[in-house]
């Protein structure tokens, strides 16, 4: 049996926005209950290391191959009326997150960045309160929207599958 191009890019699309959906989900329910419950100081000072560091081959590779790929899938699946939808769905969601990241979370990244070193700011409590809440609120709804991507890419696979296989 011979897998369609077409469906390989789907294949890697899914697990790549697997690996999105699972590092949004990391931070909401981990990494910012975790820093919940530190100091000021040491909240404020990984937050700016974290957004510092993340910017890394690694994180780029998934954050940018989640959107690439699934783009590409879309232009694949353009004659696929069965699978194009739910590609697609997942493309226009991912942008969703995509446009959330740029239009709150890096300006709240930046504005924390722009505090300067935590052991000069004055009033750490005041940059962490106009960052914090504000920053994980919408982290939560980008986990929610990628994963929402992450379940329409799985259902378009299998949807691909059925076409490849002849039915499950």
């Amino acid at each position: 049996m011979s897998i369609p191009f077409q469906t390989v890019v789907l294949l890697v699309a899914t697990l790549i926005m697997g690996l999105s959906a699972g590092f949004f989900y990391a931070w909401a329910c981990s990494v910012m209950v975790g820093l919940r419950h530190t100091d000021d100081r040491t909240f404020v000072s990984a937050m700016q290391w974290i957004n510092l560091k993340i910017i890394n081959p690694w994180f780029l590779a998934t954050f940018l191959g989640a959107f690439v790929l699934t783009l590409l899938a879309v232009v694949l699946h353009l004659g696929d009326g069965r699978v194009l939808p739910w590609v697609a769905a997942a493309l226009v969601l991912y942008c969703v997150q995509l446009g959330l990241t740029r239009g709150i979370n890096i300006p709240l990244n930046n504005a924390l960045a722009a505090a300067g070193d935590p052991d000069g700011v004055p009033d750490l409590a005041a940059v962490r309160a106009s960052f914090e809440d504000r920053w994980v609120r919408w982290n939560v709804v980008r986990a929610v929207t990628v994963t929402a991507a992450f379940g329409c890419l799985a259902w378009a696979l299998a949807l691909a599958g059925q076409d490849v296989t002849g039915g499950v």
